[in-house]
């Protein structure tokens, strides 16, 4: 799993301003930033994605999830592939569920019997800078609305 945090802690005026917001704006201002910064990867991801079926590329979503601790929100990109009763991945589901593509960890990494194909990694790799970025514009943008009212 490609785990990247943004710490925007270090940045006064940015704190300032989140400071000043109450829970609930402060926590869709972060949910807004790290939705724009994922959604930059899953378009890289989708690009990169082979295609054999079209699966694989309509499986890839933004996933957001909060935190127990009080501010810090996360989204990533994952690609749907479990069985909604078990939890667990599950290629049992493979040949009538369109919205399971559980075989993308085979395509990354290979298998005994195929070559890797590595295709998030490499793309987690090109667009974390520009990831970073859209997720502090739309930080700066959220907040300037959030204040504005």
């Amino acid at each position: 799993m490609i785990d990247i945090h943004l710490d925007f802690s270090g940045l006064d005026d940015i704190a300032k301003d989140l400071e000043t917001l109450s829970r609930a704006q402060n926590n869709k201002v972060l949910r807004d930033a790290t939705r724009a910064g994922a959604e930059v990867l899953k378009e890289e991801v989708i690009a990169r994605a082979p295609v054999r079926t079209g699966k694989l590329k309509k499986n890839v979503v933004v996933v957001t999830q909060k935190s127990r601790r009080r501010g810090e929100i996360s989204s990533g990109i994952h690609i749907r592939g479990v069985n909604p009763q078990t939890g667990k991945s599950d290629n049992t589901m493979k040949a009538g569920n369109r919205r399971n593509a559980f075989y993308w960890r085979f395509v990354e990494m290979g298998t005994v019997n195929m070559p890797p194909h590595p295709f998030i990694r490499p793309a987690f790799d090109v667009c974390q800078d520009q990831a970073t970025e859209v997720a502090m514009r739309r930080m700066n943008r959220a907040i300037d609305e959030v204040l504005s009212k």
